[in-house]
């Protein structure tokens, strides 16, 4: 399973502004609701289920809120850039900068599970994470989170 099979070009939202995880979660429900036709309020509502059940605030300035939807025929992701990291309850404690959402059909199981897995294991490439934080834009943003990864190496040149 390769990032682009879970992210289009459209599901990239470079340089946002936030005051608090609420107003994210909204704001990204609402992108979500465009690309898969699902109310929003419906996805919001399965983002805010999971953070009760714990935070997808997993560290070092990322977060992957994430939740099944009976509505959606496949696995579809977000990932937003920050302006400022805003506080998100992470593990760390840490403010978040760098989020990817993923939607999952309700009986999605291991595909569910293997698409976080991915997400989780590409951001926690710090050479990735860099580029990330230092695009400007959709496109490369996009560029860098679908580029071949070396297996796990973070020998990628910038």
């Amino acid at each position: 399973m390769q990032i682009s099979d879970l992210l289009s070009p459209e599901g990239v939202l470079p340089s946002l502004k936030f005051k608090d995880k609420k107003h994210l979660l909204q704001h990204l429900a609402d992108k979500a609701s465009f690309l898969t036709r699902v109310p929003s309020i419906r996805i919001l509502e399965t983002l805010v289920e999971r953070e009760r059940l714990g935070t997808t605030g997993v560290g070092q300035g990322i977060a992957i809120p994430h939740g099944r939807l009976d509505d959606i025929s496949k696995i579809t992701g977000l990932f937003a850039k920050l302006d400022n990291a805003l506080e998100y309850e992470a593990v760390d404690n840490q403010p978040v900068d760098l989020v990817f959402m993923l939607l999952a059909p309700e009986g999605a199981g291991a595909d569910h599970l293997k698409a976080l897995a991915r997400v989780s294991r590409l951001l926690r490439n710090q050479a990735v994470c860099e580029k990330l934080r230092k695009a400007t834009t959709a496109e490369a943003l996009y560029a860098i989170l679908t580029e071949p990864q070396n297996n796990g190496s973070a020998s990628a040149a910038a």
